[in-house]
């Protein structure tokens, strides 16, 4: 690494010029590269990818412990599918991408690479669902959907391509579809917080941000240092036109023909990591959660050319974390300074580092680096297996209570349309009396985008009691709202 490197790195302060960071973390960490040749479209390099494996593998694991079972859809759908539900086909038609073609050959009718696959799972769903005894229904795929993102693209955050997970259910009535709701918000709770240590605040949209073709729409919302919020998994109630129009009926106790409420559930994967970076990073560069980093042990002999017994040393210690189930290298490369691989692997957020010389091996000791608190501790080589047993629930645990901190104080009360503005600017997000969430509001949140900048982000999932008037039309308060900018 060069000075030049180095100095620019270093100089990049997350807090003054999140933006800035941001960029040059994707780049420096060798996330992604976006000279893919196809504007929008990234090619995820090794070490987002190993941590997204292990964040799918964590995802999939809740879902099938909640009978969720995996399916491979077609990435292609028929434009017909799309036309069966009005909302649906208004919402998602400006941002699909049309395959018209065969080689040389026009196809007869034009296949949509999937936005979302609702029109492909429900298609299915009439011809497999029959009985009551079927249901809940529930099911999942992991895939890649493709939209065409009119706004400025950002590598993970907003791209054209993005990996991630939907699980679609049918259930016999709509009571039984807000149970699966709540229990999407759990499954939120459990691995984004508790697993990725991901802090959030979960709303249900207002009509006119709901999802094309929803009856009722919620959405966890995660906080940037800049003051705005990105949008994580969303969980929907899809309205009863998709059952009708696809025809997903069952028969019923009394063999009577209903109709089954379908549901929908969106973690994307590759947009939760860019929040995992966003969350845990710092101005040295990444820190991964233990569960989730792409390298979880990092050994960095000293003095190897020196002394052999240092790689041997290394290699055994390799082997032992190995049979642990731990993921571990050795940082071997003899022409770069200790100095430089340990600012390289805290950059790349390696949540232990094992120093590893001819002082240690002598005295049968190691010395170890937390990334999490910028630590050294010295302990001995025999107790390195129960250290880290102890250690990594450690890690997670500090991550994210750090993370939680980051809610602290930025939710504040506004009375004015003056004092939202300044909490928005502030990088807060602002809680309103507001006049409705139904669509007669909607007139009001265009006052909010288009003279403050931000958005209605929703309604607490547990009503909170508005008083007085709304701020911007004047007439009565219905509505307790949340107003943040949002990527």
């Amino acid at each position: 690494m060069t000075k030049e490197e180095k100095k620019e790195t270093f100089n990049i302060s997350k807090e003054k010029d999140f933006s800035n960071w941001y960029t040059e973390i994707v780049k420096r960490a060798e996330l992604a590269d976006i000279e893919s040749g196809v504007k929008g479209f990234l090619v995820f390099q090794p070490w987002s990818v190993l941590s997204m494996e292990k964040m799918f593998q964590h995802m999939e694991s809740v879902l099938q412990r909640k009978a969720h079972k995996p399916y491979f859809y077609p990435t292609l759908i028929p434009e017909k599918n799309f036309h069966i539900e009005a909302n649906h086909v208004k919402g998602f038609t400006p941002q699909v991408f049309w395959v018209t073609h065969a080689g040389k050959n026009k196809l007869e009718e034009r296949y949509a690479l999937r936005p979302t696959s609702e029109t492909v799972f429900y298609k299915m769903f009439s011809k497999w669902i029959e009985s009551y005894n079927q249901l809940p229904f529930k099911t999942y795929q992991r895939a890649n959907v493709f939209r065409y993102e009119t706004k400025a693209t950002r590598p993970f955050l907003r791209s054209r391509e993005f990996h991630w997970i939907e699980t679609h259910c049918a259930h016999k009535d709509e009571s039984a579809a807000l149970a699966q709701v709540h229990e999407d918000m759990e499954t939120t709770q459990e691995v984004l917080h508790d697993i990725f240590g991901i802090p959030f605040i979960f709303f249900e949209r207002p009509d006119w941000d709901k999802f094309p073709g929803a009856q009722r729409t919620f959405a966890a919302d995660a906080l940037n240092p800049d003051g705005r919020v990105i949008q994580q998994p969303s969980t929907h109630i899809i309205n009863e036109n998709f059952s009708k129009g696809f025809k997903v009926n069952y028969t019923d106790k009394n063999e009577k023909e209903q109709l089954a409420r379908l549901t929908c559930y969106g973690p994307a994967i590759s947009r939760i990591f860019a929040s995992v970076v966003i969350t845990h990073g710092d101005d040295k560069g990444l820190k991964f959660p233990w569960k989730i980093a792409p390298l979880q042990v990092i050994i960095v002999p000293i003095a190897a050319d020196k002394d052999k017994n240092v790689i041997l040393t290394a290699k055994k210690l390799k082997a032992q974390l190995q049979e642990n189930n731990i993921t571990v290298d050795i940082d071997a490369d003899l022409t770069k300074r200790p100095g430089e691989k340990f600012f390289y692997w805290e950059m790349k957020g390696v949540p232990l580092r094992i120093e590893l010389g001819p002082k240690e091996i002598k005295e049968k000791k190691l010395t170890l680096y937390r990334r999490d608190t910028d630590k050294k501790e010295t302990i001995s080589e025999k107790d390195l297996i129960k250290y880290i047993e102890k250690t990594s629930k450690a890690i997670d645990t500090n991550l994210i209570k750090k993370a939680d901190e980051v809610f602290k104080g930025r939710i504040q009360n506004a009375k004015s349309k003056e004092e939202i503005q300044k909490l928005i600017n502030d990088g807060k997000i602002a809680r309103i009396n507001f006049c409705s969430c139904k669509m007669d509001g909607a007139k009001c949140a265009e006052v909010v985008e288009k003279d403050i900048g931000a958005e209605v982000r929703g309604t607490q999932l547990k009503k909170e009691k508005p008083t007085g008037n709304c701020i911007f039309c004047k007439k009565k308060a219905k509505e307790v709202v949340y107003i943040a900018k949002s990527y």
